[in-house]
């Protein structure tokens, strides 16, 4: 049986570090989103969440690729410089150094187009109308190997983490 250890480690690390983005940024009387081609709303959250997750899956796993939702194309136009600027300072809050391209480069490192028999998939925040009418949402990331799901982490910023303690963030 493998150890999946270290994958769940640092799995869970970004996820967490990709809520406080989350969390943060819903916190925003009104945060600002864009409309994807399918007319779905993709926010600034929705970017700095899979930056950090990406990056960080980058740093431990290079020869991972990962399935993302979100691409940066539309922040790399021209019109696109106030929204990445939102994207890269929500990271920076972190305290992780980052260059608009950097941000960029991490946003499309969840670009994988052909198969590979190990990979993430990543749902940056899963139900981005519910982020934005400040309810429930989630953070998706899988890890599947040979078909196979080895990690699964659900990160659910708006719920409790000790459920004996609801106030706990």
């Amino acid at each position: 049986m493998a150890d999946w250890n270290r994958e769940l480690q640092t799995g869970l690390e970004a996820v967490r570090q990709a809520a406080v983005v989350c969390r943060n940024v819903q916190a925003a009387i009104q945060p600002e989103s864009l409309d994807k081609k399918d007319k779905s709303p993709v926010t600034v959250a929705d970017f700095a969440s899979q930056a950090i997750v990406c990056r960080a899956l980058q740093a431990a796993f290079p020869d991972d690729p990962v399935i993302g939702e979100e691409g940066a194309a539309e922040l790399r136009k021209a019109d696109g410089d106030a929204f990445l600027s939102r994207v890269v300072a929500e990271i920076r809050a972190l305290e992780i150094a980052a260059s608009a391209d950097q941000v960029c480069d991490w946003i499309d490192r969840g670009g994988l187009q052909e198969y590979r028999p190990r990979f993430w998939t990543l749902d940056p925040i899963d139900g981005t109308k519910g982020f934005l009418r400040k309810e429930q949402y989630a953070i998706s990331l899988a890890l599947i190997v040979d078909g196979r799901i080895e990690v699964g982490i659900l990160g659910c910023p708006n719920l409790p983490v000790n459920s004996a303690s609801p106030e706990s963030p």
